[in-house]
């Protein structure tokens, strides 16, 4: 079931937001958008619960994500940003061999949310990495490269230290953008729904722990527990994919300089704040 109205809130706040360049405010700005597409996702999954005609309306699809053209550098970690994104709006993702598409499972509303977050993130990604590339800050450095050697008799595989070439810094920078901004959004979403299975024992008078590894019997924490067995349930089934994708090769070099520069523009990376959701309403104004 498409949320038109959701879609343009959210799309109307991460045009917004592009006009700060504060990491704090974009740290808000993250977190606000992610905990109004969580909280939406379980206003679903709760009323799906409750309407068995929702339910049979409103069930898990696929669909195909174009990510680049084939021979494109890097389409390894623009995948590895949109399987960041839909690991935390509740999808399970297939991808190409080749990296040049992603099959996504999940409901339509978060399947629509998380291609919006990626619409964002990844030009946001790509500006970062030119920036940094363009600074020379790479330049100097050295990377690890996993190779295999003849070493008398035996093949061996050994690591060694080579010049930081720029699409090796480009590929590290991307990948642990990716990751930083995923644990940013795993980490709004779980808040989102600790409030709102708090707020919902609260008003039920039933105060009790929600520390993940205890079990929670509020009908929120059931409703997002089913809608998660729903999707895996639906993947099995409709999935064809043989073995596990994986975000890098060993062989691609490894820079710590280029990951730690990736990773605070990951920490930057912004996305539109709604003074709602305790985003500072300053911070949207150009």
């Amino acid at each position: 079931m498409r949320d038109d109205k959701l879609l343009t809130r959210i799309g109307g706040l991460l045009r917004q937001a592009e006009g700060t360049d504060n990491p704090h405010e974009a740290e808000a700005f993250l977190a606000a958008a992610q905990r109004l597409a969580t909280a939406s996702s379980i206003d679903l999954a709760v009323a799906r619960s409750h309407d068995p005609a929702l339910r049979t309306r409103s069930t898990p699809i696929s669909r195909k994500v174009t990510i680049g053209p084939a021979g494109k550098r890097g389409l390894r970690t623009y995948v590895q940003l949109f399987v960041h994104i839909g690991r935390a709006n509740d999808l399970t993702c297939d991808v190409a061999s080749n990296s040049t598409y992603v099959i996504a499972y999940g409901f339509e509303s978060d399947l629509d949310t998380v291609e919006a977050l990626y619409a964002s993130l990844v030009v946001q990604m790509v500006a970062a990495s030119d920036a940094y590339l363009k600074s020379g800050a790479y330049k100097g450095q050295t990377a690890q490269q996993l190779v295999t050697r003849d070493i008398g008799p035996w093949r061996r595989r050994v690591v060694e230290s080579k010049t930081l070439s720029p699409i090796t810094a480009r590929l590290n920078f991307h990948s642990a953008f990716a990751e930083r901004v995923g644990q940013r959004l795993l980490e709004a979403r779980d808040e989102q729904r600790r409030t709102a299975i708090e707020l919902e024992q609260a008003v039920a008078g039933r105060e009790q722990p929600t520390d993940s590894g205890q079990a929670l019997s509020s009908s929120t924490a059931v409703a997002l527990r089913n809608k998660e067995l729903e999707v895996a349930d639906f993947y099995r089934h409709e999935s064809t994919a043989r073995g596990t994708w994986r975000p890098s090769r060993a062989g691609a070099g490894y820079s710590s300089a280029a990951r730690q520069a990736g990773d605070r523009a990951g920490r930057r990376a912004k996305i539109g704040a709604d003074p709602e959701l305790g985003g500072a309403r300053g911070a949207l104004e150009r």
